[in-house]
């Protein structure tokens, strides 16, 4: 409380008196009573007390200490869930990616195994010329090739959750990974027309595209 209420010794013993006596000279009740006096604003004295900078000082820092651990520790676990929800998806991916290097060589098997079977709609019985059968294969295999970029697509992934694990400020880094995944995502997608690997493609960017609203509020 910073207002004090103190007692007007002399004055109150002045006032008390002269009561006394004017009862006693006009022959009253000499009743007094506290509710008779208290009316009597000169019989108090108000004053504020000294604010105590020091502690005033003291309580502001104490409170603003426990907000600023309250929203570190929050954002804490904020960045927790973040990196923990990003970390899943990245693990998502490389089973997707696993998929498209196990699917990639089977269809260079049934691309062969349609050409064969065309020719052999058209010539019958004759014999199918083995080494133009090997060359158009060879020729497919080559056009559809996406080692390279699952490679560096794994990479990249790699990269994406050690930077995670480094902390620090790392925003632009991650933002910039994210990007270089999402080009060789779209390359395995225009490489491959298998529609098993495309849909594979179209889930592998949904989730790059989850990851990337994710690290917009990492800094």
């Amino acid at each position: 409380n910073s207002i004090e209420l103190s007692i007007n010794q002399a004055y109150a013993d002045a006032y008390i008196d002269a009561l006394h006596k004017f009862a006693k000279s006009y022959k009253l009740k000499d009743d007094i009573k506290v509710s008779s006096i208290v009316g009597n604003t000169e019989i108090f004295t108000v004053k504020k007390r000294d604010v105590d900078e020091e502690l005033v000082k003291k309580l502001v820092t104490e409170a603003a200490s426990i907000a600023i651990d309250n929203f570190v520790n929050s954002r804490a676990a904020e960045g927790e869930r973040m990196v923990a929800d990003v970390k899943g998806r990245a693990e998502y991916i490389l089973k997707q990616v696993e998929f498209v290097e196990t699917r990639s060589p089977q269809t260079v098997k049934e691309y062969r195994e349609k050409i064969e079977q065309k020719i052999k709609e058209l010539i019958g019985d004759i014999q199918i010329d083995e080494q133009r059968l090997l060359t158009e294969t060879a020729i497919y295999a080559d056009k559809i090739a996406v080692a390279e970029e699952t490679v560096r697509l794994r990479s990249h992934i790699q990269s994406l959750c050690s930077l995670l694990d480094d902390g620090g400020v790392v925003g632009r880094k991650l933002d910039f990974i994210v990007q270089e995944m999402n080009r060789e995502t779209n390359t395995i997608g225009s490489k491959c027309q298998d529609m098993e690997i495309t849909k594979v493609v179209v889930d592998i960017k949904s989730e790059i595209e989850k990851i990337r609203e994710q690290i917009q509020n990492i800094e």
